[in-house]
């Protein structure tokens, strides 16, 4: 591709409204499909992308009776737009987190349902988010272990809570709570009704038990080694359900069934011997596109969170 047929440099206004529309047009698959997302009329696009072709000198696109595709030139001319408007995004938030004041989104991820204490210690941390950064738009969601890392590496969340027993080159990680896993049963289950005096381990095998989805640590993995897995659960609340069928054991932490305890609907088996720690980390890129969001977030989470 010679020089000649290139934008002029430097690159003006319209030929980046131009760039705009055939990206547009490339990622709806065709003038039509464009309409909507840019707001004008099939001819206004075409004329749009004739006079990108005329100051490139490239034919980028054909339209015929097989639809839309992209010529040779126009591949290679879209995968330098979308570089081009992503580095223009980057310098935007670039500039915007040089800013004293934090403002746009920051986003915290949580790879397990909160219970209560947990839900009321990260309600202060949002609380101080906004008493210091009251321009923030905070975005609170869930999503899977792998989602919530590649989110984080990409830039597409600040922050995320999950156990790290897989660290994730590029990730760092501070432990942000540490609580018990209990193996236990519901009422109707055979091993119910066994007290821990008259607990004999070999029966323990025997019985259908959860695996918790994901890799645990050394003393968990000593555990679960003794079990029958024959059910995965993740999250806590789907794990709960499996075990309150009567059908399954499975670990859990105090906080997710002190209701069933007091009630009975529950039971630990034999405590003092089948239990292992469970971790939970405040992680973050190593890296992050907008540093001062992150570090404002790790201070929070250090004043008010529950850190080891």
């Amino acid at each position: 591709m010679s020089r000649n047929n290139l934008i002029p440099k430097p690159i003006t206004e319209y030929d980046l409204r131009l760039l705009r529309v055939f990206k547009s047009v490339v990622e709806n698959g065709g003038f039509s499909a464009a309409e909507s997302e840019l707001g004008v009329s099939r001819s206004t696009i075409s004329v749009h992308m004739g006079n990108l072709e005329s100051r490139m000198k490239l034919k980028l696109c054909l339209r015929g009776r097989q639809g839309f595709t992209l010529t040779e030139a126009g591949q290679v001319v879209y995968h330098a737009c979308t570089d081009l408007f992503d580095s223009l995004n980057d310098f935007s938030l670039l500039v915007r987190s040089l800013n004293s004041e934090l403002s746009g989104e920051l986003v915290i991820l949580c790879a397990d349902q909160l219970d209560g204490s947990k839900q009321k210690s990260l309600a202060k941390v949002v609380n101080q988010i906004h008493q210091r950064a009251p321009k923030i738009n905070l975005v609170l969601d869930g999503g899977s272990i792998d989602f919530i890392e590649k989110s984080l590496l990409k830039d597409k969340a600040h922050i995320g809570l999950f156990p790290n027993y897989k660290p994730v080159d590029g990730l760092e990680y501070s432990p942000a709570f540490r609580e018990t896993m209990y193996l236990c049963c519901a009422r109707g289950h055979p091993l119910y009704d066994v007290v821990d005096d008259g607990f004999d381990e070999s029966r323990l095998a025997s019985y259908a038990a959860i695996h918790p989805g994901l890799d645990v640590d050394q003393g968990g993995r000593k555990q679960l080694q003794k079990l029958k897995l024959e059910a995965k659960a993740y999250q806590f609340d789907t794990r709960k359900t499996l075990i309150l069928s009567a059908m399954y054991i499975g670990y859990l932490p105090l906080s997710y069934i002190k209701h069933e305890l007091e009630s009975g609907e529950i039971k630990q088996i034999h405590p003092a011997q089948y239990h292992y720690e469970f971790t939970q980390s405040l992680v973050s890129k190593k890296t992050p596109r907008e540093q001062a969001k992150v570090t404002l977030v790790k201070e929070i989470f250090s004043s008010l969170f529950i850190f080891d």
